[in-house]
């Protein structure tokens, strides 16, 4: 009886452990980014469905063609300005897939004190239509296999202007 009770007991213990892992509301690694059918373009496929933790500072350099040169060049043309004259960051972090493509991408606004804050919108819409239309990243491969990997850019916005791209 004892030897029954001890075996329902390690039985119900592991049942309730793997349902706990089943049901986690966390990523496997910090700062996936999940699709979301709401935000993200359906036609944008990554090349493998879990788990890619591979982010830009896994290589050398910036992975876009011309470097970050190239962005401040092609952003400088448009001469973008917010409403407000707030200071602080817009980081707009997204996926490049193996093929060298775009997409999942999210918005983060913060003032100089990195806490939360709010650009008009017409301002952070430019600047997300912007880091979208970037089509030149270069795609990647780790042991020879072409691989997906995150990638941000973050805006410094001071009095409402550009004044620099991070990183």
């Amino acid at each position: 009886m004892i030897k029954f009770l001890y075996i329902l007991f390690l039985l119900l213990t592991f049942l309730s452990c793997q349902s706990e892992k089943s049901m986690s509301k966390y990523p496997a690694h910090v700062g996936d980014i999940q699709f979301d059918e709401k935000l993200d373009d359906s036609n944008f496929k990554t090349c493998f469905v879990n788990p890619f933790s591979f982010q830009y500072y896994n290589f050398d350099g910036f992975q876009y063609k011309g470097e970050k040169f190239e962005i401040e060049k092609k952003l400088e043309r448009l001469n973008l300005k917010s409403d407000k004259k707030l200071n602080g960051y817009v980081t707009i972090r997204f996926v490049v897939n193996c093929e060298g493509k775009t997409g999942m991408f999210r918005v983060q606004q913060m003032d100089e004190n990195y806490k939360e804050t709010f650009f008009d919108k017409r301002f952070t819409n430019q600047l997300l239509e912007f880091t979208k239309s970037l089509n030149e990243w270069i795609p990647k491969e780790y042991l020879g296999i072409k691989i997906n990997y995150y990638q941000y850019l973050t805006f410094k916005i001071k009095d409402g202007k550009i004044s620099e791209i991070l990183p």
